[in-house]
């Protein structure tokens, strides 16, 4: 199954746990300090929350698979169409482990497509975010994404 993935950052998170408990019907599936997860069937989505992001809103978007073949015919698809993106073959974030193909849209919504392939106990994020933490990659204006030298 395909899920779409939804990531907002939240200021603060019990409020929002609140309302997001209400919408969807349903408690969180996961939940951390600084995080929630609501896996949904009905829609399919996979819908998360975080607090202490650097930015308030929506974060990125994202298709979530079950396999490294679908991943990998997102990213095909894309090649294909002349939008590269950046693959990430070990990332861990959001208290996952996961191979993601990261791309942008037009309007610069950042989308996460990914195979999660084990559950973690940290937040997570590395130099491929930027230092930023997890799920926050940077891209620059000239199209190439920003990986600093150190964190």
């Amino acid at each position: 199954m395909k899920r779409l993935h939804v990531h907002i950052g939240v200021e603060n998170l019990e409020i929002s746990r609140h309302y997001y408990t209400a919408l969807f019907g349903t408690e969180p599936t996961k939940e951390k300090d600084d995080y929630l997860q609501w896996l949904l069937d009905d829609p399919a989505v996979n819908f998360a929350i975080s607090s202490g992001r650097n930015k308030i809103g929506l974060n990125h978007l994202g298709i979530q698979v079950d396999s490294d073949d679908e991943l990998s015919l997102i990213e095909d698809r894309l090649v294909k169409a002349s939008l590269i993106g950046e693959k990430q073959e070990e990332a861990q974030c959001c208290y996952a482990s996961s191979k993601k193909y990261w791309s942008e849209d037009p309007q610069g919504v950042i989308w996460e497509n990914y195979h999660t392939m084990e559950q973690i106990e940290y937040f997570g994020g590395d130099e491929f975010t930027g230092g930023l933490g997890c799920c926050e990659p940077t891209f620059s204006d000239n199209g190439k994404w920003q990986v600093p030298t150190s964190c």
